[in-house]
């Protein structure tokens, strides 16, 4: 199978982690496989054992899958990463180019080519290693897959929390099996389920239920526009400000203390999608011009598409929002948004997001640079319960791109609870509610969890959490060295009776509240008309992800080295100036920033908005918390304009 790659270029861009990894190469989950074979502990694919199979795949059908190789020592690779990533070593920034880190820690050339030459015996076609040796690429008819892992691929049935989107969801229906000869080489197997990735992105109110309510207004241009009264009592108020229509690009530079002096001239930020939506310079350049805002230049922005680029764009609304926001408090740097394949041939879902991310790090062969320094990614495989192979895969690449200078910035989702990745080698952006006031005034800011509530029997009804970042102790990573004496010991003592403290998320934020979200500029195309631009609010911490990336890119500009993984520097910046402590609602908080009224338009009733919710008989809620200094909402707070700019400088050197 060919990969077309698409690329418009732009001018030439430049503390011991321990880590708690599962799976191994060893196990009997399902059958015994045959002599010579083992089973891939950590290969079965949870949601299988609770979903109904509704029949086998086709045997004919045809798949793309990758066999991801094991680094020949990932010890001390992590070690490698850790060093250039901590201010005071002796190596920190003297980051590896990709082809020097594959010598040093990559898999062999043999142990390559013995994957290779297996998958050839077996029937598979197309067979070859990608330059780093990452992974073994490889396609094959479904019957020779069954035969070559000793599995069955099953059909399976959807539901809301798992699906494949517009396909058919399909996964292996036991742990995969490989040669005894081959797990030493052997970290997992992709391709062979479609389920999609998770999109921490709010459109639209999750609660729609309740009366009408009394009379309706407006939504807000800026917090405290327009209001609805004769409401129910809470707070001790009647009278709510209407939910933000969406703030524009100055209000969240202003907010967030954005100047044009830094932005992220010279600089490099890549924003990792599925497909690739059609036209998006000219969304960009339409929003540009409806913010009043400076326009693109298609000298600063590319795309590059891993695949035919033919089977739609399952990321269209994210990947608008990645731009527009990243380019806001970054207009002057280089933008790549990279679109992983997203055809149902085996790369849709996460191995598509996989191979983007790869393609990031390790960048053009003979370049010897990575294809950013900075990458935003507004997806996630799930949870900590997830199959162990994604665990690794990840953690593997996300070890190479901090020994090479990337810094792998992550959403960490938008409900209670800890998506992945955790991984201590992620960089993960939770969320904040943000009030901004006339004239770009900054009113408040809180941590995201907010609770939706409707009107019934003449009093508020909270129905659940609707929204909140994501965040919490993992199940997986012990706590690395830049969290220890920054990050409550309540907030990293470890779920159940496991021992240790444990690694937290989020470690930084931004706005990401869908009621004081961001005006997204998206195109309409009507049948056989012109495309029509128009904005719609979004929110999600897949906004908070791409608008941190742009401030890193403003401070970065003009520095003598790229600052890479960047979470040992910021958590030296907790308690200072360079941040806002974001702090939780109280009842001396003032009523009117405690919440907001969601009108009959957006909600289909008139709605509560409570902001920084931790109501524990709240539906959905987790035991997440606002505190001063770091919190698993928000991290050690947000960026704090030039003060952040400039600590972060003088800091990474």
């Amino acid at each position: 199978m060919s990969r077309r790659r698409r690329l418009v270029s732009f001018g030439a861009a430049t503390a011991t982690v321990a880590a708690m990894t599962i799976g191994g190469l060893s196990g009997s989950a399902g059958a015994a496989p045959g002599p010579g074979y083992l089973r891939l502990a950590g290969s079965a694919v949870p949601f299988t054992s609770h979903v109904r199979a509704t029949g086998a795949v086709a045997g004919s059908a045809r798949l793309t899958i990758q066999v991801w190789m094991r680094p020949g020592d990932l010890a001390a690779a992590e070690q490698y990463a850790t060093a250039v990533s901590t201010p005071g070593s002796k190596l920190f920034h003297h980051y590896l180019s990709p082809d020097a880190y594959t010598a040093r820690f990559g898999a062999s050339r043999a142990a390559a080519g013995a994957v290779e030459s297996w998958l050839r015996r077996q029937g598979f076609t197309g067979v070859h290693a990608d330059a780093q040796r990452n992974y073994v690429r490889a396609t094959g008819a479904v019957a020779a897959i069954d035969a070559a892992f000793r599995i069955q691929l099953e059909n399976y049935q959807s539901s809301a929390s798992v699906n494949a989107g517009r396909y058919q969801l399909h996964a292996n229906d036991r742990a995969l099996a490989i040669p005894e000869s081959l797990s030493p080489y052997v970290s997992g197997v992709t391709g062979l389920d479609n389920a999609a990735p998770r999109l921490p992105l709010m459109r639209s109110p999750r609660h729609q239920r309740g009366t009408t309510g009394p009379p309706t207004a407006p939504c807000s241009q800026y917090y405290g526009q327009h209001h609805i009264s004769g409401l129910p009592e809470q707070f001790g108020l009647t009278s709510f400000p209407t939910q933000i229509c969406g703030y524009s690009a100055g209000q969240v530079r202003a907010a967030y203390g954005a100047n044009m002096r830094n932005n992220g001239r010279g600089q490099t930020v890549a924003l990792v999608e599925l497909g690739l939506t059609p036209d998006m310079f000219l969304t960009l350049q339409d929003y540009a011009s409806a913010a009043h805002f400076v326009a693109p230049s298609t000298q600063r922005y590319a795309e590059l598409s891993l695949g035919s680029n033919t089977c739609g764009d399952p990321f269209d609304v994210e990947e608008q929002l990645d731009v527009e926001t990243s380019y806001d408090m970054a207009p002057g740097a280089n933008q790549l948004v990279v679109g992983g394949d997203s055809c149902n041939n085996g790369d849709f879902g996460l191995q598509g997001l996989f191979d983007a991310d790869i393609a990031v790090i390790d960048g053009i062969a003979g370049s010897h640079h990575p294809l950013a320094s900075i990458s935003s990614n507004s997806w996630g495989p799930g949870n900590d319960t997830q199959s162990a192979i994604l665990t690794n895969i990840m953690h593997t690449y996300l070890v190479r791109a901090a020994a090479q200078g990337v810094g792998m910035y992550f959403a960490s989702g938008d409900s209670s609870g800890v998506q992945t990745p955790d991984d201590p080698f992620a960089i993960l952006v939770g969320g904040t509610s943000l009030g901004i006031g006339k004239d770009d005034r900054r009113l408040f800011e809180t941590g995201w969890s907010t609770g939706f509530s409707a009107i019934s029997g003449g009093q508020w009804s909270l129905l659940g959490e609707n929204g909140a970042a994501s965040g919490g102790p993992s199940l997986i990573w012990a706590q690395p060295d830049y969290q220890r004496g920054v990050v409550p010991r309540a907030l990293a003592t470890a779920p159940g009776d496991r021992p240790g403290l444990v690694r937290s998320e989020p470690d930084i934020a931004a706005v990401a509240d869908l009621y004081t979200g961001f005006a997204t500029g998206l195109l309409a195309f009507p049948k056989n008309k012109p495309p029509v631009f128009y904005e719609t609010p979004v929110g999600g911490t897949s906004m908070s992800s791409p608008l941190v990336a742009g401030i890193v890119a403003d401070a970065q500009q003009g520095q003598p080295r790229v600052f890479g993984f960047t979470d040992p520097v910021l958590y030296g910046l907790n308690g200072t100036p360079a941040l806002y402590d974001i702090l939780p609602s109280t009842s001396r908080t003032p009523a009117f920033f405690r919440g907001e009224v969601c009108n009959v338009q957006f909600c289909g009733a008139t709605s509560l908005i409570t902001f920084d919710d931790q109501d524990p008989n709240m539906t959905g809620y987790t035991g997440q918390v606002t505190l001063k200094g770091y919190d698993n909402m928000t991290g050690i707070g947000t960026p704090r304009g030039q003060f952040f700019i400039t600590a972060l400088r003088r800091l990474e050197g």
